[in-house]
C-alpha cells in the first residue's frame, strides 16, 4: 500500500536503486527543495488517507519519496528518512505483525539470496493493498489494513461488501490470522504493456471512503501468509484454496534455480493476469513462528520488482539543437537512468514553444517513458524546482529549409543536420557517415555547399589525420555508391518538400521536368495542396538550389545531366 513501508522498507528499497547524484544547490536552496518536496507529500498523503484520493499515481508518489530521501541523504545526513505522514497510525494491533519484504535490485542480488536455500516458491507481488484477516470460532472478526506493521485501521465493516473475503471459516482456518493483499480483479491484465494503472490508489481510496462504492465488489484477496499454519506450504496451499482463497494456489510455484525464477518473472510480466503486479516474491516454504515477525525483519521473504515503464528523471541542462529544415529543437540532458535495457541520457521535447509551455528548468523532475523503437518521451514534468533556471533560446536568423545549403556564418548546425540527413538511409545511404565525420572532413577541406564531398577522391580522404587507409578508401567507395542512386533519392538528399506517398508515384525523372512544372500540376499529387505547390515551385527556382542542381549535372548525376 502506498507510503506504508516502514522506515527499514524505505531504506531497503532505497539501498537497490544507484544513488543519484546530489543537486549542485546552496544549503539554503537545498532546505528550501526539501522543505517544499516534503509540504507535497504531505499534502497527497492527507489526501490518500483522509479522503481516499489519489492526485498523483502510485509510481509518481512513490519515486518522488525515493527522491526526498536522496536528498536528505545528500544536505541532512543526520536526518531519518521521510515516513508518510498518516492521517492515523492505526489503533487496531495486528495478532501478528506484517514484515513487509526488502526489494532485491537484480538478477545477482536474487543469486545470493538464493545460494544454499532450498523449498523456493515464487507468487506475483500483487499491486493492492496489504490487510489481515482474524478468524475466531469460524467467523471473520477483523480486517485490519498494514498501517505501520503493528497496527492499522479496523476496515472490518468494509468486509460485508467484499464476497471474495470468506465471512466463515471451518477446520484450521477456522481460528487463523491470514495476511494478504486486497486488490482490484481486472481481465487479461498485461503488466509490460498496461502498466499499475492507479490500482492501488483505487482499493486504498475506496476503502478509506466513509461510503461503499459499486466497485467495491470487484475486489478480492490474495493470501500470501498464513503465520503459525501448517508447516509445509503444500499443505497451506491445498487448505486455502478450498477454503475459498483460490488464487494463491493457483499463483504459487516451487522452483529451485535462477533460471526458474526469471523464466517465470518474465512470463508473468508479458501474460494476461487477473491483477495488477509490480514484480514477483520469493519465499521459503517454511517460516518461522509468528511471534518472532516484525515489521523489516523478515528473512524468509524477498521482492524483484519489474523494471518501471515510467521512470523520474533529473532535468541536467536544458540544449537546443537546429534540423536540417532550420527548426529548433529542445533537448533535455538527463542524469543518466535505466529503462528496461536502456539507459536514457537525453530526451527531444520538441519546439521551443512546447518547452516554453512545459516550463521545464534545469533541475526539475520529468517522468521518462520508452515510446515506439524505444525512443524516450517526457510524459509530464513532476516537480519544478523553486529557482527557476533556464538557458535562452538561440536566435533564429531566418532559417528554413532553405537556408544553410552554404556553410555561411550562423549556419553550422543546420548545415551539418543537412549532411547527417543526405547521408541517413532515407536519402543517399551512405553507410558509416556521421555528424562527426562529416564535420572532420569539412575542417580539412571546406565545403562550399551540401554536395562538395563528391569532389574528393580517395588520395585526398587519406590525407585526413585520424582516418586510416581503409577507412579512407571505405569512404571513398561509398561516396562512389551514392553516385549511383536514384534520382528520387537525391531529390530527398535535397530536403525537396514533396510527400513520401507523392515521391512514390512521381513520374518525373529528371531536374528540368521538376522546374517545368507549375502550381497547378503539383496539386495533381497526393498530399499536394496549393500551400505546398506553392513551396515546391519556389524550391526548385531557389538561387541556391539552382546552383546545386547545375553542380550535380557537372558532376555526371543522373537525372541532373543536360
Amino acid at each position: 500500500m502506498k507510503g506504508l513501508m516502514t522506515l527499514s522498507l524505505i531504506l531497503s528499497v532505497w539501498a537497490g536503486i544507484a544513488p543519484a547524484s546530489c543537486p549542485v544547490w546552496s544549503p539554503s536552496q537545498a532546505g528550501e527543495e526539501v522543505t517544499k518536496l516534503k509540504n507535497q507529500l504531505r499534502h497527497w498523503d492527507n489526501a490518500y488517507y483522509r479522503e481516499g484520493l489519489g492526485p498523483v499515481s502510485d509510481e509518481v508518489y512513490d519515486q518522488l519519496r525515493l527522491r526526498l530521501n536522496e536528498w536528505q541523504r545528500c544536505y541532512q545526513p543526520a536526518a531519518s528518512p521521510e515516513e508518510p505522514e498518516l492521517s492515523t497510525r492505526g489503533k487496531s494491533p495486528h495478532p501478528v505483525a506484517h514484515t513487509g519484504v526488502k526489494k532485491l535490485a537484480d538478477k545477482a542480488a536474487v543469486t545470493r539470496w538464493i545460494e544454499g536455500k532450498s523449498d523456493l516458491w515464487i507468487q506475483p507481488k500483487i499491486d493492492g493493498v496489504a490487510i489481515t484477516l482474524v478468524y475466531r470460532k469460524g467467523m471473520l472478526t477483523q480486517l485490519i489494513s498494514r498501517g505501520d506493521g503493528l497496527k492499522g485501521e479496523d476496515w472490518t465493516d468494509k468486509a460485508q461488501w467484499i464476497a471474495a473475503i470468506p465471512k466463515k471459516l471451518t477446520g484450521p482456518l477456522g481460528d487463523s490470522v491470514l495476511q494478504g493483499e486486497l486488490f482490484l480483479r481486472r481481465e487479461k491484465h498485461v503488466q509490460k504493456e498496461m502498466g499499475g494503472m492507479n490500482a492501488r490508489s483505487k482499493v486504498a481510496g475506496a476503502m478509506m471512503r466513509q461510503d461503499s462504492p459499486a466497485f467495491i465488489n470487484e475486489f478480492d484477496v490474495f493470501i500470501w501468509a498464513w503465520p503459525d499454519g501448517p508447516a509445509a506450504m503444500k499443505q497451506r496451499l491445498d487448505l486455502l484454496d478450498k477454503a475459498g482463497f483460490s488464487y494463491v494456489r493457483a499463483w504459487s510455484k516451487q522452483v529451485s534455480t535462477l533460471s526458474d525464477i526469471v523464466a517465470t518473472r518474465d512470463a508473468w510480466f508479458a501474460s494476461p493476469l487477473p491483477f495488477v503486479t509490480d514484480g514477483i516474491v520469493i519465499r521459503r516454504g517454511t517460516e518461522p513462528a509468528g511471534k518472532f515477525w516484525q515489521p523489516g525483519q523478515a528473512s524468509w521473504i524477498v521482492a524483484w520488482k519489474y523494471p518501471p515503464a515510467q521512470q523520474i528523471a533529473d532535468v541536467k541542462d536544458i540544449r537546443f539543437s537546429i534540423g536540417r529544415t532550420g527548426k529548433v529543437a529542445v533537448v533535455l540532458a538527463l542524469i543518466p537512468l535505466q529503462i528496461n535495457d536502456k539507459q536514457v541520457k537525453r530526451v527531444n521535447i520538441g519546439s521551443v514553444q512546447r518547452w516554453q509551455e512545459w516550463d521545464i528548468a534545469r533541475g526539475d523532475q520529468v517522468l521518462v517513458t520508452l515510446a515506439g523503437q524505444g525512443i524516450p518521451r517526457v510524459d509530464e514534468v513532476v516537480w519544478r524546482v523553486s529557482q527557476r533556471d533556464k538557458p535562452l533560446p538561440p536566435v533564429q536568423l531566418n532559417m528554413t529549409p532553405l537556408s544553410c545549403l552554404l556553410p555561411q556564418p550562423g549556419c553550422e548546425e543546420q548545415f551539418f543536420a543537412r549532411l547527417t540527413w543526405l547521408g541517413s538511409p532515407d536519402a543517399l545511404n551512405i553507410k558509416g557517415v556521421s555528424k562527426h565525420t562529416w564535420q572532420n572532413i569539412h575542417r580539412y577541406f571546406h565545403f562550399e555547399h551540401i554536395f562538395s564531398w563528391l569532389q574528393l577522391d580517395a588520395e585526398e580522404l587519406n590525407e585526413i589525420e585520424g582516418l586510416s587507409p581503409d577507412r579512407a578508401a571505405q569512404l571513398w567507395h561509398r561516396f562512389s555508391l551514392a553516385r549511383q542512386q536514384h534520382f528520387h533519392r537525391w531529390l530527398l538528399a535535397f530536403g525537396f518538400p514533396l510527400p513520401r506517398p507523392a515521391m512514390k508515384i512521381l513520374p518525373d525523372t529528371h531536374w528540368q521536368q521538376l522546374v517545368a512544372r507549375d502550381e497547378l500540376s503539383w496539386q495533381t499529387l497526393p498530399g499536394v495542396g496549393a500551400g505546398r505547390a506553392k513551396r515546391l515551385v519556389e524550391f526548385v527556382h531557389y538561387p541556391q538550389i539552382t546552383l546545386l542542381a547545375n553542380f550535380l549535372s557537372q558532376q555526371g548525376i543522373k537525372g541532373f545531366v543536360d
